[in-house]
């Protein structure tokens, strides 16, 4: 820990004390940290909430059991803060980063965003991760001296996972010292960004697993064809010969998480150590220097081959590919319904837009699956899934 640092913080996270600030200065609210204070604006913000009712793998409707893209960034939050306390990071700025970088995911998971992309091809275009920046700097609107939530540079920062180099053109143009930056003039996020980012990839890969078996879309037998889950499932049977098949899955899933917690954090640690064998590694010295969170070599060649599994039998699954193409029709068929008839949005969203294409891809993205649903009944008589 450099010296001044926050207690209990490695001097290469992000200290929330020297924080590059909000778009609106505001004053400081104590006790609360400044991305103490993010994730609490983020839990109260409506996008968090509708996030319950929006796709992961399965549509919302299919199962309770099924994971949404609340329960996912739960998982993610929990991941990374179990990570970050590990390696001395700012646990707060994680967390809000975490449950932040979905709020601008459409509804039917990236079916709903590929649909998007492609209705607003010629309008700009649509980016899942740029739309959770949109939400977060325009479109919630709570507060009487801004719109948005007015977050902290650092989480903003994390919020931009992925940004096109037109966009971030144009991001950067419009903020020159903003969170596009990297993507044009190059660097690296902070290593709390860094974090979620993995985190995001490691929960997805285990919950979409344990989500694919529990459909029977997916078997147990088709997962141990990854070595990663073999072994850890070989390990359970030694260990516990008479548990039933979902407990065994289940513990296998658990074991696989631990070993790439473990194997992440020692990675990072190194990483970090080795960057900073010269002069110390700080904050910004990190954001000079290629991503340093990562996994072990032979570790990460396992989690690709479970994501691989992953890609081709259950997101390509038959079955999975059906309720794609309805929700891409749907939210294309809503779209030009709004383009053409903006009266039939709220209030909010009809009246004078200076780009009417982007205030209804806006309005579209915001919904959950079952209101997109509905809107779609109510528009054009069809009922093209059974709720």
């Amino acid at each position: 820990m450099s010296a001044g640092a926050t207690p209990g913080l490695a001097a290469w996270a992000s200290d929330p004390r020297g924080s590059r600030g909000r778009r609106i200065a505001e004053p400081p609210s104590p006790p609360r940290t400044e991305h103490q204070r993010d994730r609490d604006r983020i839990v109260h913000s409506n996008a968090f909430r509708r996030l319950v009712y929006k796709t992961q793998v399965f549509i919302n409707h299919e199962g309770d059991l099924f994971r949404t893209r609340l329960t996912h960034s739960l998982e993610v939050a929990q991941l990374g803060r179990s990570v970050a306390r590990a390696l001395g990071l700012n646990e707060d700025l994680v967390e809000a980063i975490a449950l932040a970088h979905d709020l601008g995911h459409t509804p039917f998971g990236h079916a709903g965003q590929d649909a998007l992309a492609e209705c607003m091809a010629t309008h700009g275009g649509f980016e899942h991760n740029l739309q959770s920046l949109r939400v977060v700097d325009r479109l919630e609107a709570r507060y009487a001296a801004f719109d948005g939530l007015n977050l902290s540079f650092e989480t903003r920062e994390g919020i931009l996972k992925h940004c096109s180099r037109r966009n971030a053109e144009r991001l950067l143009a419009e903020e020159p010292d903003g969170p596009a930056q990297r993507f044009v003039h190059g660097g690296s996020p902070s290593l709390e960004a860094q974090l979620v980012n993995l985190a995001d990839e490691l929960a997805y890969s285990a919950h979409d697993a344990d989500d694919g078996v529990r459909s029977g879309l997916i078997t147990l037998d088709d997962l141990l064809e990854v070595p990663l889950v073999a072994r850890h499932h070989a390990a359970v049977r030694t260990a516990h010969p008479g548990v039933d098949p979902r407990r065994a899955l289940h513990e296998t899933l658990r074991r696989m998480l631990s070993e790439q917690i473990h194997g992440l954090v020692a990675h990072t640690q190194a990483a970090c150590e080795a960057a900073g064998s010269g002069a110390p590694l700080d904050a910004q010295g990190v954001r000079e220097r290629p991503p340093l969170v990562g996994l072990p070599p032979a570790l990460r060649d396992e989690t690709l081959g479970l994501k691989r599994l992953l890609f081709q039998r259950l997101y390509r699954h038959p079955q999975v590919m059906e309720r794609t193409g309805i929700a891409r029709r749907v939210l294309a068929e809503l779209f030009e319904a709004y383009r053409a008839a903006p009266h039939e949005m709220g209030p909010d969203y009809a009246s004078g837009s200076d780009d009417p294409a982007r205030t209804v891809a806006d309005y579209v993205a915001g919904m959950t699956d079952r209101f997109a649903l509905r809107e779609h009944h109510r528009l054009t008589g069809q009922r093209l899934f059974d709720l």
